[in-house]
């Protein structure tokens, strides 16, 4: 008995060893119930190998392949390519609306004042953010342009890099440009992947004893030669130097991951499945003729002559007709043709034979659910809609597309606030700061109140584009029906609809005003013939006059 518990601890051993050699990342079956983790017959879960590890650890070591791969599937794929820029209309649009929110409490700005400081903000930072001379420090982009590139960075690399400097009197004289504060896109993989925890930096960003970003290490290019450089992340003053911004999924990490990465697989399937149908369907051909004879073939041939040499009666004689009766249809098929060209023709063929044409059977009926199965995995791992991925909105309803909307909308919300308004926010603020230092917007206090008071005068929201409907009509009379019951305002559903509701305000006043000077009626006051409460009250007078 202890000979037969031996070999069995032996066994047993020796079994651990192999699967730890094949799958060294399974974990050995456990007797033991569990809740968590409880395997199928089949071992499901223990043939699939997981390593735990921190996050930033799995960026840093998937980080080169994950980018690499990414910018290959937008570049040659027409459908990720896009998806990418639905993603980007659906976020910015054309651009994100600047909403200058600054509290001036304490300062001895009156509410008039208040708003005329605003409007002229935003007059102002509307002519440099699309003068691309005045914004980019290579004078080439505008900064709407500089957020659409952004988000395509953080599509692709998960993570967008750009410096914020200042560019001195001397050389803005040079260009014949005003402004000092300039935005210089840097590609992340200049961002270096070096890591030196004893330095603290890590994959490129270097941190004090607290974890906060200090310097970031960039590899440039100078007269074609590479340097690496470091960047302060801020000035002395507290002015962004640097601007990284990425999505970051645990509170450690120190790089952002492709918005890809998920979908590497799904996508390469979908390659390979439309890959191979087409191979199919190109093998078949458009069609496919068949001859179907029943001329005998070399076997039969054999047999006949083994039924010769075997010396039974008649045998030489039923040889001999069968030749005959075979050489009389060669004879009749030699009269007939058979042509499969440009000119086809055909005419009679020989007794026994049928033609028939094969049409081509790919894909088949389980390639569109297969197939959309796939688009629907992806879809969803990048944030959009299955119609806005695949422009197939074949089973699509009212309802369905409303929900499918209404899902993906804070989806979108979120990433306009934390990827693409960082890309509008930095250069604001050090424009501003510059604004105001140079006095080309009065302060109040001047920039020393400025100054003391930053991070509360550079506060602004950032308005979008409004949230897609599947029926415009059905939305407005919602809209109109909150505004009724007191749920809503002006200014919120204007900006459901991405329109500034300080614009909003001045452009009726002004065209109020306008029709009101002219001696003509205001399409604004209530009674007109526009107002539809004042349609609806007249309506059943107009019908008993009527």
């Amino acid at each position: 008995m202890a000979e037969q518990g031996s070999m069995k601890a032996g066994l047993t051993s020796m079994i651990g060893r192999l699967r730890s050699i094949f799958a060294p990342g399974a974990a050995a079956p456990d007797a033991r119930p569990t809740a968590y983790l409880r395997d199928t017959r089949s071992g499901v879960i223990a043939s699939r190998p997981a390593v735990l590890r921190e996050h930033r650890d799995e960026i840093r070591r998937a980080w080169d392949r994950t980018a690499a791969l990414a910018m290959d599937l937008i570049q040659n794929s027409g459908r990720i390519k896009g998806a990418c820029d639905q993603i980007i209309g659906d976020t910015v649009g054309t651009e994100l609306t600047l909403n200058p929110q600054p509290d001036l409490s304490g300062l001895g700005y009156s509410d008039a004042e208040r708003r005329d400081l605003i409007s002229l903000i935003k007059k102002r930072w509307k002519m440099y953010a699309w003068n691309a001379s005045e914004c980019d420090f290579r004078g080439k982009l505008t900064i709407p342009q500089q957020a659409d590139i952004g988000i395509r960075w953080w599509i692709a690399y998960g993570e967008s890099t750009s410096i914020l400097s200042f560019m001195p009197a001397a050389q803005r004289r040079r260009y014949g440009i005003t402004t000092g504060s300039k935005v210089l896109m840097v590609p992340p993989i200049r961002l270096v992947r070096e890591t030196q925890e004893a330095l603290r930096l890590y994959q490129g960003v270097f941190h004090d004893e607290n974890g906060r970003a200090t310097k970031y290490r960039f590899r440039t290019r100078a007269d074609g030669i590479l340097e690496t450089r470091d960047f302060a992340a801020r000035d002395a003053d507290g002015r962004s130097q640097v601007q990284h911004i990425f999505d970051p999924m645990d509170a450690t990490d120190v790089r952002g991951i492709s918005l890809l990465a998920p979908t590497f697989r799904r996508h390469i399937q979908h390659e390979m499945l439309d890959d191979a149908t087409l191979q199919m369907a190109v093998l078949q051909t458009i069609y496919a003729i068949v001859l179907t004879s029943e001329a005998p073939s070399a076997d039969a041939f054999e047999a006949l002559e083994v039924l010769k040499e075997s010396g039974a009666d008649n045998a030489q004689q039923i040889a001999q007709e069968f030749a005959n009766y075979y050489e009389a249809q060669l004879e009749q098929a030699s009269k007939s043709k058979i042509n499969v060209s440009p000119d086809p023709t055909i005419s009679h063929i020989a007794p026994g034979e049928k033609l028939s044409i094969e049409t081509a059977k790919i894909p088949g009926g389980e390639y569109l659910p297969f197939a959309d199965a796939l688009s629907r995995d992806m879809a969803r791992a990048m944030g959009i809609t299955f119609g806005g991925l695949t422009m197939n909105y074949r089973d699509a309803t009212y309802s369905s597309v409303r929900m499918e909307t209404s899902s993906l909308w804070p989806v979108v919300q979120r990433r306009r606030e934390r990827i693409a308004a960082p890309h509008y926010q930095g250069p604001y603020e050090n424009w501003l700061d510059e604004e105001i230092g140079e006095g080309r917007i009065p302060f109040k206090g001047g920039y020393e109140a400025f100054l003391a008071n930053r991070e509360r005068i550079c506060w602004a929201t950032w308005q979008g584009p409004a949230k897609p409907t599947a029926d415009d009509l059905k939305s407005a009379k919602a809209s109109s029906e909150k505004m009724a019951n007191g749920t809503t305002s002006i200014a919120h559903e204007a900006g459901e609809l991405g329109v500034d509701p300080d614009e909003l305000f001045e452009q009726r006043l002004m065209e109020h005003k306008r029709y009101i000077d002219a001696g003509m009626r205001s399409p604004y006051d209530r009674g007109a013939p526009s107002d539809p409460a004042d349609e609806r009250d007249e309506a059943p007078a107009a019908r008993k006059q009527a």
